[in-house]
């Protein structure tokens, strides 16, 4: 997690909004993911969490040895979020079987595919919102009912070079670098960003409030325990206004933070903590960073 003033990224301090139309801003929302789907339940469905944004639905497995995931048939991408704490796992499609022994990040190309888990742990997997198998699983799909105005609209980026094919790319070959701002991976439709571990709560006098313009962050807290502390701007419609939040969640959890309110998380575990955060469609503004999304090669800008 950067700092308030670190160099690294263009939206570490807060500013005023920019003036605007007057739509509404979003309510900021939180989901204890074990709380949605219990880890002990008998079945893989009974064992997922599946909540959306505007563009990108998660679905959180406890997973088991010897689950079989449908993924259904996509007509986007799939995109598996690995964890240090995940089973190995195969993904098997129209084209063969690859199989994921660590952290990192998988994509499988749009139509039929599943995942043959080995062992016990995690699965974090991302579709597009348009999806309708997914979406309307979603236990805040009354959120979305109608689309958020301020949210832009996704529009998939330029296809893989290559075309398409089961890509996987482990952290285990992109050790953490200073230089950079966690480990950043895009699909054509989807940003991760794989913050590092981190020992201990954060420090208080260190915390980085800022704004995005127009994306929602989804920031899912994988180890430790996390307080999101959301400011929603005062428009001019008073009734609209919102009391500061300062929301505490353990991991597995996740917040959807709307723009454009001020946002930062902090974390509280005396030990280990880590945020993955996520964004539908992939942020330019890091994706112009050289050096930062470690997959750029595969996928190109727009």
């Amino acid at each position: 997690m950067y700092e308030k003033d670190d160099p690294r990224s263009s939206l570490a301090t807060a500013t005023a909004p920019r003036p605007d139309s007057g739509a509404a801003i979003a309510a900021a929302q939180y989901f204890d993911l074990h709380r949605l789907a219990p880890p002990g339940a008998a079945t893989p469905d009974a064992r997922t969490a599946v909540v959306r944004a505007q563009n990108v639905v998660l679905a959180h497995t406890e997973a088991r040895a010897g689950d079989d995931l449908d993924n259904g048939t996509l007509d986007g991408e799939l995109a598996v979020v690995v964890t240090g704490a995940s089973p190995a796992f195969t993904v098997v499609t129209g084209d063969g079987s690859t199989r994921v022994d660590g952290p990192g990040l998988v994509v499988a190309p749009p139509g039929g595919s599943r995942i043959s888990v080995h062992g016990d742990g995690p699965l974090i997997r991302l579709v597009e919102a348009a999806e309708p198998a997914w979406r309307d699983r979603a236990a805040n799909a009354g959120a979305y009912a109608e689309d958020h105005p301020r949210v832009a609209p996704l529009e998939r980026w330029p296809e893989p070079v290559g075309g398409p094919a089961v890509r996987c790319y482990p952290l285990a070959e992109v050790p953490d670098d200073p230089a950079r701002f966690g480990r950043i991976f895009r699909t054509r439709s989807f940003m991760v960003n794989f913050l590092p571990e981190l020992d201990g709560p954060r420090d208080p006098h260190k915390l980085s409030p800022h704004t995005h313009d127009d994306f929602e962050q989804l920031s899912l807290a994988v180890r430790g325990q996390y307080v999101h502390h959301i400011r929603t701007p005062w428009l001019s419609d008073s009734s609209q206004w919102r009391d500061d939040e300062h929301v505490r969640l353990g991991s597995p959890s996740l917040a959807i933070i709307p723009p454009p309110t001020v946002h930062t998380s902090e974390a509280g575990d005396p030990d280990v903590n880590q945020l993955i955060d996520i964004f539908s469609p992939p942020r330019t503004d890091f994706s112009e960073k050289p050096g930062w999304v470690l997959n750029a090669d595969d996928y190109p800008m727009p």
